[in-house]
């Protein structure tokens, strides 16, 4: 970190002011960072990024392949990209929210994480559901239901349905507190069912480099997840306190 830009911190902090209000939080040490060509795009690359408090950012993993919606992007709500004028993420439009958004649990099939991972973790069962009915009052959350007495007649999402895509789930926190209906559920990363198959909403990946998120994410470092068009990369990067643009333009795919 330049000199400079370590006395311009020092002084927002001495009077109060929040040095990463409106992206990043200072507390958030690592980083997921996803990036697609355009707004449209259904695919794009992921990297890994890691900071001391007050740091720069520097690339620990990736890029690696990632798909997103199968419409592309639009502004989610989170810890950024809720006030962004264009498109927003709404119930079952394809897209995947864009933005800066917090990281909940790790849902599995498993009893146990992988090997070498330390983080808040859900092993799920039949009862375990999450919420997308906009009507419902546990709209986007993790509910417990009676899998054979259902409580009402809303939909709900089964968390363990034999689905490999679902083997591991970790939770993207959009729309989250609190959780407005309509504007998007059920935001995950997961494994991707194929090279060529986009998601509703999620992101997903091959199963391998999502086993090395699941290990590497620790709770006491705030991890955060950035997706963001490449454009409005090169516009949000600097007052959201993200990695420098070469570090994350240079294996972007221009494939759509």
């Amino acid at each position: 970190m330049s000199i400079v830009r370590s006395l311009a911190i020092y002084l927002l902090l001495l009077i109060g002011v929040s040095v990463y209000a409106d992206g990043i939080p200072e507390d958030c040490t690592q980083l997921i960072l996803g990036i697609a060509p355009t707004w449209n795009s259904m695919r794009g690359d992921l990297r890994l990024f890691e900071r001391s408090h007050g740091g720069d950012w520097k690339l620990v993993a990736g890029p690696f392949p990632a798909l997103f919606g199968k419409s592309g992007l639009a502004w989610g709500t989170g810890l950024a990209g809720q006030d962004e004028p264009g498109l927003r993420k709404k119930e079952r439009d394809g897209r995947a929210p864009a933005g800066i958004f917090e990281i909940g649990k790790v849902f599995g099939y498993d009893p146990h994480l992988p090997a070498g991972a330390d983080y808040p973790y859900h092993q799920v069962t039949e009862a375990d559901v999450w919420s997308d009915d906009p009507r419902s009052p546990n709209y986007n959350r993790h509910i417990l239901i009676d899998p054979k007495n259902l409580p009402d007649n809303y939909t709900h999402e089964k968390m363990r349905s034999g689905d490999f895509a679902y083997h591991w789930l970790i939770e993207i926190r959009h729309n989250s507190n609190p959780p407005v209906p309509g504007a998007g559920s059920a935001i995950f990363f997961h494994i991707r069912r194929g090279i060529n198959r986009p998601t509703t909403g999620c992101t997903t990946m091959a199963e391998p480099d999502l086993v090395k998120l699941i290990t590497w994410l620790r709770a006491a470092r705030h991890p955060c997840y950035a997706l963001l068009p490449a454009a409005a990369y090169d516009k949000k990067w600097r007052a959201w306190n993200l990695p420098l643009p070469e570090a994350v333009h240079r294996a972007v795919s221009s494939a759509d």
